[in-house]
């Protein structure tokens, strides 16, 4: 299946095979709305995986199959992005890596850019069934849109890096999913697709090398290596 999608502000072209989509994803959707009947209010569902692995394509896809799909209840896909730290914080705030500090912009992306605060507050107010809004990132702005998102649906789909992060803070968040999804892929080939998406937004090769190697490599090795179990793990 083609589809033309919207992710994070950016025009995505996107090929689901049929079988993935028949096998996996419909009966996945069935699933959650199964959970979400028997629960009686609002499900939460977590979906990690490293950078490049396509979850935030997949998340949009997923609520877009859960609109279009007979017999399924509609969720609704947040992405954790939105609750990156705006530039100007990360501009003057520091950081140590490999003993040498930088301005936390280098490292935009990690754990530490993120406002894990802010995050947790929201997640309580979703599980809680509140009516709330979600900020969403923009890849044009680089920064978070504040309330662009008015959370409606009974089913959340939260999508992020380290939604399942076995570290202090964020090991809580898994507490609140009713169900918990990991997208798993092969450091090489994440590597990869990540440096030719860093050239296709026009920097030079080794540039887009040089970023995905200092920033992305360890964001990669902290979401495969230390993560937790999840209820669904795709390959």
């Amino acid at each position: 299946m083609n589809y033309c999608l919207n992710v994070n502000d950016i025009k995505v072209e996107a090929n689901f095979p049929d079988e993935t989509v028949n096998g996996i994803y419909i009966p996945l959707l069935r699933k959650l709305s199964e959970m979400q009947k028997e629960k009686g209010s609002r499900l939460i569902v977590m979906l990690a995986a490293p950078p490049g692995a396509g979850k935030s394509t997949l998340s949009v896809f997923l609520q877009y199959l859960s609109e279009t799909c007979e017999g399924v209840t509609p969720l609704q896909a947040i992405g954790m992005d939105g609750f990156h730290h705006y530039m100007d914080y990360l501009n003057s705030h520091t950081v140590i890596v490999d003993g040498k500090e930088y301005p936390m912009v280098k490292i935009k992306g990690a754990p530490v850019s993120f406002d894990l605060e802010k995050l947790t507050e929201f997640i309580k107010h979703i599980s809680n069934g509140d009516a709330v809004r979600a900020p969403e990132y923009s890849r044009k702005l680089h920064e978070p849109v504040e309330d662009a998102i008015t959370i409606s649906r009974n089913i959340i789909l939260l999508e992020g890096n380290y939604l399942l992060l076995d570290e202090p803070g964020w090991r809580d968040l898994k507490s609140f999913a009713d169900y918990t999804i990991f997208i798993h892929k092969e450091e090489k080939d994440l590597v990869d697709r990540l440096i030719r998406r860093k050239e296709a937004s026009g920097v030079s090769r080794a540039e887009a090398v040089a970023h995905v190697t200092f920033n992305d490599v360890r964001n990669i090795k902290t979401c495969l290596e230390n993560s937790v179990g999840a209820d669904l793990v795709l390959t």
